[in-house]
């Protein structure tokens, strides 16, 4: 596929492949962009920005809801590639195209609900005569870089929201999937979308990162990575407004009044959906000493049952990591928990990029499976004695995008609700659930700003205040 800079699609003679992680087939290749095609992208993203804020609303709602509309009409097709690029499921492949289809329909109907609010002035002292009101503007060019494990629905997160409040947008999708974010680039052009309201460049974020987010050009950076990446653009970017989506090390407390099945069968779906490759994923299980060994022996049967394989066969429950790098450094870390007293349950195998879910007990809270984002088919177990405890445990980390606790206790729910230091927060199911609309972002170095399309519109627009002087 070409890429999309200054109203064109280009081919370079400097090309990146795309390859299926499960068998490294070739899908397509894409443009290695430079430094020369960044400066285009940003020159034609200045004069995107003039032709986006001259849009109404009601234009702006037209052509997202027709790009939504779009898109629904070829799920199959979208569902699809993402999996063959991204290496998921087809049925989580097939779920991420719908969630797409809901967040640009979301964003759509948020760009009617952009407004300011009077603000009563002559409740100051020296107010009388004075009306208030502020205003809602564009921030003009929004740099917008996605990963790698969401390459659709995370490029609607940031897109969707950026055109309704009327920006521009130049899009850096994750080099190892391109393809999708391609494709709606296509989409929302035919759905009307002028011509320079995005520029979609494909390439190395080493080689062209630093030069989209440094750029005094750019108002506003929403980044969805790791950690480490996150820093250097916060860094690197300057006075700017940024969004940050982090990594997590997400834990889930069963305390001992839990229903050991349910929390079993939320652990096998929390877990290991995308072969762990989700920043919610469960990774950290504190289980309560008094049903520890019942809860390992519910889970290990349901672990045991997911099958491993080829990404695109109906049959398989886990397809490849993106990379077979990847799955040999979460062996690596699997192994070292077990050299350092840990107790592998099932799994710890590896073929190529394809790693089997694997539960790790007796998990020690500094073992690096559990202290750092694992990011892969793998969960560690660790026993404790009270909740003070568990939320202790929960909270020993860097780390707080989502958690979740199994009880029938509400003091146990709400003192967890209040005391764990976490951006989202789930009772009686694991941390990785996610409704689209809903306010999304994490606390301490998972990072700051909320997505969801209602949210992410405040965040990727400007505030005014006008302030007029009346005579009488």
């Amino acid at each position: 596929m070409k890429m999309y800079v200054a109203g064109q699609w280009l081919d370079k003679a400097q090309t990146i492949e795309v390859r299926n992680s499960y068998d490294n087939s070739l899908i397509d290749t894409v443009p290695r962009a430079d430094a020369t095609d960044v400066e285009r992208a940003l020159q034609s993203a200045e004069r995107g920005a003039k032709a986006m804020a001259r849009l109404t609303s009601f234009e702006r709602w037209k052509i997202l809801h027709t790009a939504a509309e779009k898109m629904a009409a070829c799920v199959e097709e979208l569902g699809t590639l993402i999996s063959k690029e991204e290496g998921k499921i087809l049925a989580e492949g097939r779920a991420e195209a719908l969630r797409a289809v809901d967040t640009m329909m979301e964003s759509a109907e948020e760009a009617k609900r952009v407004h300011g609010e009077t603000v009563a002035l002559d409740g100051a002292a020296h107010g009388r005569g004075k009306f208030g009101v502020t205003i809602r503007v564009p921030c003009g060019v929004v740099v917008a870089i996605s990963p790698f494990n969401f390459p659709l629905n995370l490029v609607c997160h940031k897109v969707g929201p950026a055109l309704a409040g009327g920006n521009a947008v130049v899009l850096k999708p994750a080099t190892d999937t391109p393809l999708s974010a391609l494709r709606l680039t296509e989409i929302l052009l035919e759905a009307g979308l002028p011509p320079e309201g995005l520029n979609t460049l494909t390439g190395s974020g080493g080689e062209i990162g630093d030069l989209l987010v440094a750029d005094r050009r750019v108002r506003k950076i929403t980044f969805t990575g790791s950690r480490d990446v996150g820093e250097r653009i916060c860094k690197t970017a300057g006075i700017k407004r940024v969004t940050m989506e982090l990594g997590s090390n997400s834990p889930v407390v069963v305390m001992p009044d839990a229903e050991l099945d349910k929390v079993a069968t939320a652990v096998a779906a929390t877990g290991y959906a995308n072969a762990g490759q989700v920043c919610i994923s469960t990774q950290r299980v504190l289980t309560a000493g008094k049903v520890y060994g019942d809860f390992l022996d519910a889970l290990r049967p349901k672990v045991a049952a997911l099958k491993v394989g080829n990404q695109l066969d109906p049959a398989v429950h886990v397809g490849p990591m993106i990379r077979e790098k990847e799955a040999i450094r979460v062996d690596e870390w699997v192994r070292d928990a077990v050299a350092s007293g840990a107790r592998l349950v099932t799994g710890g195998r590896r073929q190529g990029a394809l790693y089997e879910p694997t539960i790790v007990a007796d998990v020690k809270p500094e073992m690096r499976i559990s202290c750092d984002e694992l990011f892969g088919p793998a969960v560690a177990v660790t026993p404790f004695n009270d909740i003070d405890e568990a939320i202790a445990l929960a909270n020993d980390t860097n780390y707080g995008l989502a958690a979740g606790i199994f009880t029938e206790n509400l003091e146990w729910a709400w003192k967890f609700a209040r005391e764990v230091q976490s951006g989202n927060l789930h009772i009686n199911w694991g941390p990785q659930w996610r409704a689209d609309r809903m306010p999304y972002g994490g606390l301490k170095e998972s990072g700051f700003g909320k997505e969801g399309p209602a949210y992410a519109i405040n965040e990727m627009t400007e505030l005014k205040m006008v302030v007029f002087h009346l005579s009488s």
